[in-house]
């Protein structure tokens, strides 16, 4: 216990996070059950340790730990958490919680043992705690931290302030708001910059290895997430990664099922799994035009999550009207519901119908809007789209 003690009171006192997440404000932390998921990178484990610097000042009550520790392949993870809270703990934030085995039976077994402990811990988005899981589907609450939006780094970039919009609010007062926002900063001087590399954290400090670091996570996912969590034998990483890379060379892109299982030299079952674990993995993002895709429909669409994935795998891939579709559907995509709609990009909400393109785009129909790149501030139904990256 006092390893972990003094492993915890390094961390607080030396690790400091440059971006402080706002999701942490969005957590009722009163829950005695809570799961942080996230692809890697994003800022999972500083956010766990901003949680017990704001919310547990007397340090004693609280201690994290990350476990990829080889001490719990010998010690039960409810023994550790009774003895801890016998010893006066009373939050254990546990990392990684995919690398001990039977998780889901010790994290319950805490929750009905030991009532006022309350335990965090992060997970690969991959990892299913509620879905199918009779274990925690009543009792844990589960949010995802996605990457920076555009307006998280143009804060750290400029060291301003800047509020977070909703997708109603944006489309009813973007001409006022944006004017608000380019009295201060001028927003396309970081848009390019964010598109490579803004959207994961550890741009922050590594920002001349940030495409290796990516790749690295990329290839990580795919090994341990994706095959691992899935129990996918690694014989078939290979047809995941290629079919990756099929993706980021022709998003956004109508995948013919038949012509991709050709290529990859499997089933066209297997590739709609595919590709529904690598949207869980937080790689792709799919869209639909109507039905749920969990009743293993085609997708209308495939794009990849974020910019920054698409300018790693693909980096040969510069086609303006890739990068700006990905933008708006990762960014749009948190708060909101997006699908792909007739003659326009995207439908966003059940309501709005959306074209993306240059600054000389012009919203399509007498319901239709367009996100407009290149133009600080619209007018009317004509939208920046750089101001979809204020919507968290």
């Amino acid at each position: 216990m006092e390893f972990f003690r003094d492993a915890h009171n390094n961390l607080i006192k030396n690790s400091k996070s440059v971006v402080r997440r706002e999701l942490i404000d969005e957590i009722d932390w009163s829950h005695p059950l809570i799961g942080i998921k996230g692809f890697r990178g994003v800022g999972k484990t500083l956010l766990l340790l901003d949680y017990i610097r704001e919310k547990s000042p007397n340090q004693k009550e609280s201690l994290y730990i990350n476990l990829n520790s080889f001490y719990f392949t010998r010690r039960s993870l409810s023994g550790f958490a009774d003895e801890f809270y016998k010893k006066g703990g009373q939050i254990l934030v546990l990392d990684q919680i995919h690398k001990y085995p039977d998780w889901a039976k010790e994290l319950k077994k805490c929750h009905d043992e030991i009532p006022g402990l309350q335990i965090v811990f992060s997970a690969s988005p991959v990892l299913r705690i509620i879905e199918g899981n009779d274990f925690l589907k009543d009792i844990a609450k589960i949010f995802h931290l996605p990457g920076l939006s555009f307006r998280e780094f143009i804060q750290y970039q400029t060291g301003e302030k800047f509020s977070r919009y909703t997708f109603g609010e944006i489309i009813s007062n973007h001409e006022k708001i944006a004017t608000e926002i380019t009295s201060i900063i001028k927003p396309l001087a970081y848009f390019d910059d964010y598109l490579k590399f803004g959207y994961y954290p550890y741009f922050l400090d590594r920002r001349s290895y940030f495409s290796d670091d990516l790749l690295k996570h990329i290839n990580l996912a795919l090994e341990i997430d994706v095959t691992y969590l899935n129990q996918i034998e690694l014989k078939y990483l290979p047809k995941l990664r290629k079919l990756l890379y099929i993706i980021a060379r022709e998003v956004p892109f109508t995948p013919n099922i038949s012509k991709i299982s050709n290529e990859i030299e499997t089933s066209r079952a297997t590739v709609m799994n595919y590709l529904r674990y690598l949207k869980n993995a937080r790689l792709i993002n799919m869209m639909f035009n109507s039905g749920d895709e969990g009743q293993m429909k085609k997708p209308s669409k495939i794009y990849l999550q974020n910019t920054n994935l698409l300018f790693a795998v693909a980096p040969d891939n510069n086609d303006n009207a890739t990068i700006r579709q990905t933008f708006f559907c990762n960014q749009v995509n948190y708060r909101n519901q997006i699908k792909s709609i007739e003659g326009y990009d995207f439908n966003v909400n059940g309501k709005y119908n959306f074209t993306v393109g240059g600054k000389h785009i012009e919203p399509l129909g007498p319901d239709g809007y367009a996100a407009a790149d290149r133009i600080e501030i619209g007018s009317g139904r004509k939208i920046p789209l750089w101001l979809f990256g204020f919507g968290y």
